[in-house]
């Protein structure tokens, strides 16, 4: 933990922001589950993402599309009740806030109400407006997400960098400025050009925080089982991996199958 933050009993939206006034990075991470949620926290990460990867990296899908609101409330259900420190942001999924305001709000209400968790985050800018401000009218605090939103994946038809061309990166200068005026409380900024990103950062009071995104954003997330190597033929240019826990628990597991077979494992002392 760090020695600044370490005193910190919960991280909230003013802790976010006084972080970015005094310069101090945010770390943030993704969980999805009890275990792995009470690690990150212990270690000191500022805010925890029950992000709609879950899709991906716990249910195999191909994309962020097929989770269901029903599917995020139990993944964050499970990372609260691990967390003492950490604040816990949620991913509003596919189809739970686009076609209109209400369904948003109601989707976020269960969320807030039926997890315990602290916060939610939706992608996109002026075309979702009216929902985020229905969200926020209610009390509950927004991270905003521009750049590449992974729920919109067929209408781009690829992961590339977005925003290299200037109309698209003038809109989401645009995007970023209104999400700030609705009243988010920061700002995911997803795969564009670095400098792009330290342009929108240091437009906006709100904290930035990138993902592929240079190293000009206030804040930095990846999705944990990418960082830990868990997840084995993803390598984008941003990631880096500080663990490679798919071959070390694969090496673990035939350990332990050798050991069974052997009728090594259990031992005297392994038995009652």
């Amino acid at each position: 933990m760090s020695a600044t933050t370490g005193e910190i009993k919960r991280v909230t939206t003013h802790v976010i922001q006084a972080m970015k006034t005094r310069g101090e990075k945010i770390a943030m991470l993704t969980a999805y589950d009890f275990s792995m949620a009470r690690i990150l926290d212990e270690a000191g990460i500022d805010i925890l993402l029950v992000g709609d990867s879950a899709s991906n990296v716990m249910a195999g899908h191909e994309t962020t599309l097929p989770i269901t609101l029903d599917q995020m409330i139990y993944h964050a259900q499970s990372v609260v009740r691990a967390v003492h420190r950490a604040m816990v942001v949620v991913d509003l999924p596919f189809g739970s806030y686009q076609a209109n305001s209400e369904i948003a709000l109601s989707s976020s209400i269960r969320i807030m109400k039926e997890s315990g968790a602290h916060a939610v985050k939706l992608e996109g800018g002026a075309e979702v407006e009216e929902s985020i401000k229905r969200i926020l009218m209610a009390g509950i605090p927004v991270m905003g997400h521009l750049g590449l939103t992974p729920q919109s994946i067929y209408k781009f038809g690829t992961y590339t960098v977005r925003a290299k061309e200037e109309e698209e990166a003038q809109k989401l200068r645009d995007d970023a400025k209104l999400l700030e005026t609705l009243g988010c409380f920061a700002l995911v900024l997803e795969k564009i050009p670095a400098q792009l990103t330290k342009t929108v950062s240091e437009s906006l009071e709100i904290p930035t925080i990138g993902i592929g995104a240079g190293m000009d954003a206030d804040g930095q997330v990846l999705v944990t089982h990418d960082m830990l190597g868990i997840t084995k033929d993803f390598k984008p240019r941003f990631l880096r991996r500080y663990l490679e826990l798919f071959d070390a628990i694969g090496e673990a597991t035939k350990h332990y199958i050798a050991d069974v077979k052997a009728k090594d494992f259990p031992s005297d002392k392994e038995q009652y």
